[in-house]
């Protein structure tokens, strides 16, 4: 699970540095008993109006978050930027 961990902030960071302009991008990592969070966003312009804002990059997330039995969901932020949210459920021992 690390390593598609690391590869989701990775592609949301990537497509921060080529898609938001001169902007702040913030990686949020938040953990409980039952899930993981992953957050990216930016501060950037987000993305064009009525883009779809589907590429590779978001289809890869998509694929390793469901891997796991998780959630993706990604889109404009009010006011701006962009964000990529994954809710991923803790593996139990």
């Amino acid at each position: 699970m690390a390593l598609a961990i690391y590869r989701i902030v990775q592609e949301a960071l990537t497509n921060a540095l080529k898609h938001a302009g001169n902007a702040t991008a913030h990686v949020r990592l938040s953990f409980g008993v039952y899930w993981l969070i992953v957050e990216v966003f930016d501060t950037g312009r987000g993305p064009a109006p009525g883009t779809d804002h589907v590429g590779h990059g978001l289809v890869g997330m998509r694929e390793r978050v469901a891997l796991y039995g998780g959630t993706l969901r990604v889109g404009p932020r009010p006011g701006g930027g962009f964000r990529v949210y994954a809710k991923i459920p803790m593996e139990q021992p």
